[in-house]
Order: C-alpha cells, then structure tokens, then sequence
C-alpha cells in the first residue's frame, strides 16, 4: 500500500457509496432548504460570489466593466454587501488590478493550463507564479483529472504541491472536475489528496465540462473538508462552481456547507460561489424585482 492508498484508507475513501450520498443530500434539502431560503441567506450568498467571465471573447471593455460595477456596487446597493472577488484568466489580471477600487475584493485567476490542465508543470508554475506577479490574490487551479484517474497520484499531488509553492502569499482553489471523477469514493479521494497539498479551497468543476456541480459531490467535498478540520485542526474552505445560476441552486450549497461544516464556513473567507449569472439572480430575489447590474 502507498502512502496515498494509505491517506485514503485513513478517510475511508472506499466505504463512500454513491446512492447513501444521494439519499443522504436529499434528505438534507427536503428538512433545512426552507429554513435557509430566506432574504438574509440571499445577501450572505452574494457576498460569497466570485463574479467571473472565463469566454474566449473576454476584452479590457468587458472585464474593466465588470471591475467598475462592482467598484460602484454599494453606490447602487448600499444595504448590501459587495461580491468577494472577480475572477478571471491570467491576461486579464492587470486590467482587473488596473481599474478594481473597491476595498476588499479579491483578484482571482485560473491558472495552471486551466481548464483541462493538460500541459506541463512547468507551464501551470510559471502561469500561476505571473498570474500572482500581475496582482492575482486567489488562484484557481484544475487537479490533473487524468493522472488522478490512472492512479498516478504522486504526478498529481507533486503538480498540486509545485503550483502551491508558485501562490506565494495567494490562496490556492483545487478544482477537482468532479463531474469527470466517476464516483462519490474519487470525489473524496481527489478531496483528500488536493488538502494534502497544501489547498487553501477546493472547488468543485471548470463549468467547462457536460457536469459541473452537483449537491452530491459538494456534500462529499464539505465531508472531506470536515473529516480533515478533525484530523489536522486546518480549515479549508470550499467553493462550488460551474452552472450555479439560480438563487434556488445557491440556497441549496449554502444548506450542506452550513449543516455539514457549520456556522464557522458561512463566510466569503471559506465559501465560495463561482458565477456570473448568479449574482443578478440573488439581487433580482432581493430586489422583488429583475436586475441586471452585472
């Protein structure tokens, strides 16, 4: 047994089954989604957005205008908190650093050949390290799905480990693909192995692929989280992304970070939408009427 299969089998990696997590979120959202579905859940969501544009059309007019609506946010609303970063790829980071005035919002990149994260190491280390030059303080980045599946899990903790080391004082997001991993059992595994490296977030998906996030695979994910606080005393955070775009999709992640990890989670410093659509959604619910601010 490697040291991998024996972090797993600490963890239980291979007890996880796929239909007891099914049942086990659904029975989650049928009891609490009700409570949580309310107008300051909405708010706390919206702070919690890490409004993005990942288009192959991104221009400096797009992303400086996205940068001056959230600079001018609480002009607009000021009963409510800002968003917690804009994210972006690499490029377009100094535009970002450029013309972002607003306190306290974090510059994000994905980075590391984002988003199959098929290319070399040394490209993903120089790639995060510029992005974090440029001004970047959160870095996304993607597990490399495939060596995780083959069971090369050595290349890709050390890729994990290299992209790290290149964040400096940036926090690290692992994307873990998780509608490509197959089953609950790697989801955990690929959990276990990127906190093992050293991640400051996990994250569920690119959005770039057929699946993205799923509440199931955010349940495995905030177990792991869980499992790991226990073991080690390390909070990491967790950030769900890919097709979240409804206020009715952002209450149900909020519903499993808060009754699986608790109160201590609920916060833009441990949980993380990615967006674009979803913060015009939870405004429009606030608002009792459509916006369409960003």
């Amino acid at each position: 047994m490697n040291k991998f299969e024996e972090l797993f089998a600490q963890y239980g990696c291979d007890a996880v089954s796929d239909q007891q997590i099914s049942a086990s979120v659904a029975d989650m959202i049928a009891q609490h989604y009700a409570e949580n579905n309310t107008p300051d859940v909405w708010a706390q969501c919206l702070n919690q957005i890490d409004l993005t544009t990942l288009s192959v059309d991104d221009t400096t007019e797009r992303v400086s205008a996205m940068a001056e609506h959230v600079n001018q946010f609480q002009a607009h609303f000021p009963g409510l908190k800002n968003v917690a970063a804009i994210c972006v790829y690499p490029a377009m980071v100094p535009v970002v650093k450029q013309y972002l005035k607003a306190d306290n919002i974090g510059i994000a990149s994905c980075c590391g050949g984002f988003p199959a994260s098929q290319t070399y190491s040394e490209i993903k280390v120089a790639e995060t390290s510029m992005a974090v030059m440029e001004g970047s303080t959160e870095i996304d980045v993607v597990l490399s799905v495939g060596k995780f599946l083959e069971g090369n899990y050595v290349e890709a903790y050390d890729d994990l480990c290299e992209m790290k080391a290149a964040c400096r004082e940036a926090h690290l997001k692992v994307i873990l693909e998780t509608g490509a991993l197959l089953s609950c059992a790697n989801i955990k595994r690929a959990s276990i192995l990127a906190m093992q490296a050293g991640a400051d977030f996990i994250k569920t998906s690119t959005g770039k692929i057929a699946v993205s996030a799923t509440p199931e695979a955010a349940y495995v994910m905030c177990c792991a989280i869980k499992e790991w606080y226990e073991k080690t005393g390390e909070r990491v955070g967790f950030k769900a992304a890919g097709g979240i775009s409804t206020t009715a999709d952002a209450v149900k992640y909020y519903t499993i970070v808060k009754h699986v990890l608790g109160k201590e989670w609920l916060n833009n410093r441990m949980f993380r939408f990615g967006a674009s659509r979803l913060a015009n959604n939870l405004l429009s619910s606030l608002q009792g009427h459509e916006v369409k601010y960003f």
